[in-house]
């Protein structure tokens, strides 16, 4: 279905206007066309279909721009048998050069005119920055939850709830989570190459002044204490998860994970979905449950959004919902890999911070 979307779209710091810019959906498994519809007949191109010129650079042959994009992407700009970059090509008057499949590099866009290339580059900036928001995330922003004494309060958790509650609907061991990985997501990232992985890292370390300012450079004392359910209805769960406090009671763990995703929104590495972070450690999930008809050799087994069984919560939730997994001293913001393990049985750590 084309869909014509005449609105505002930040990237890389700089605004365009989607004006006669159409786009098309893509179907990565059937490698369908992409396309844009073509710039006006006349050469002065409108100036909300121009990027920034100060990134085109003369040469002798007319003008040239340089391009990051992650290998990834590539084939949204190529299209079906390079149908995409041909119409692409036809249409503003230039010439565009892809790396190779899987090797990092630069698309580099020349032409005889500025304003084709610039127009050129506009184009495949919206295409580029459309199936970017597409992609599955690869990291997030945590706080891990795995200390030793929240660990043993949480298997005993399980032990328990397991020992009282197993024979309500969907309540079994695979939902639960893996001790070693507990944590609070602050927010989700899609970074698509080595460079994009250690620039997230670099605002990461970015942001460790301001969180010392908050913490006054000491760990923050919490306790792990009572659970809550994500969903309206309690016979209905697919998420239970614990509940996170500062012990002093103050909210400078909110504070954190709110300016935290702050910065990274501001550099166009994180989406905002809340307008302040949820803090909560996942204890029980559907999405973890075991497909007990897929066999031990045949795949991971686990259950997809629209395949997960929810479970009966309302006597976990009676009988445990002030329960207590423990007390600790956080003390770190990691950049965390995700579908990874460490040494710990953490995720593996792309880059971290401390508090003090």
């Amino acid at each position: 279905m084309d869909v014509l979307r005449p609105a505002l779209i930040n990237i890389n710091g700089r605004i365009y206007r989607r004006n006669n810019i159409k786009e098309e959906h893509y179907e990565e498994e059937e490698e369908e066309d992409v396309s844009y519809m073509g710039p006006p007949e006349s050469e002065d191109l409108p100036e909300d279909e121009t990027c920034d010129t100060s990134l085109i650079e003369q040469s002798d042959k007319g003008y040239r721009c340089a391009i990051d994009v992650p290998s990834v992407l590539y084939k949204y700009i190529i299209g079906k048998k390079g149908e995409t970059r041909r119409r692409l090509e036809t249409d503003t008057k230039t010439s565009i050069s892809i790396p190779k499949q899987g090797v990092e590099g630069q698309i580099v866009i020349t032409g005889s005119l500025k304003t084709a290339v610039s127009s050129a580059v506009t184009r495949v900036e919206v295409l580029v920055d459309s199936f970017r928001k597409k992609q599955p995330f690869t990291h997030f922003l945590s706080f891990p939850l795995n200390d030793p004494k929240i660990q043993e309060g949480f298997l005993s958790f399980k032990d328990e709830v397991l020992k009282q509650c197993s024979q309500d609907h969907g309540v079994e061991g695979s939902i639960f989570q893996n001790p070693a990985k507990l944590h609070m997501t602050i927010g989700t990232l899609a970074l698509l190459n080595d460079t994009e992985v250690r620039k997230a890292n670099e605002h990461l370390q970015q942001c460790q002044n301001f969180i010392r300012d908050i913490t006054e450079g000491n760990p923050l004392p919490l306790e792990v204490t009572g659970i809550e359910y994500m969903n309206d209805d309690p016979a209905m769960v697919d998420v239970l998860y614990a509940k996170v406090n500062v012990k002093d009671i103050s909210d400078k763990l909110q504070v954190v994970a709110d300016r935290l995703v702050e910065h990274f929104v501001s550099a166009g590495l994180m989406v905002r979905e809340w307008d302040r972070v949820k803090l909560h450690g996942t204890v029980m999930n559907t999405l973890f449950r075991k497909d007990s008809t897929v066999d031990e050799t045949g795949g991971p087994g686990r259950q997809t959004m629209s395949e997960r069984e929810a479970f009966d919560a309302r006597n976990i939730l009676k009988k445990f919902g002030a329960y207590r997994f423990g007390e600790f001293k956080l003390n770190t913001v990691l950049l965390s890999q995700r579908y990874s393990t460490d040494c710990t049985g953490y995720y593996t750590s792309s880059g971290s911070i401390d508090f003090s």
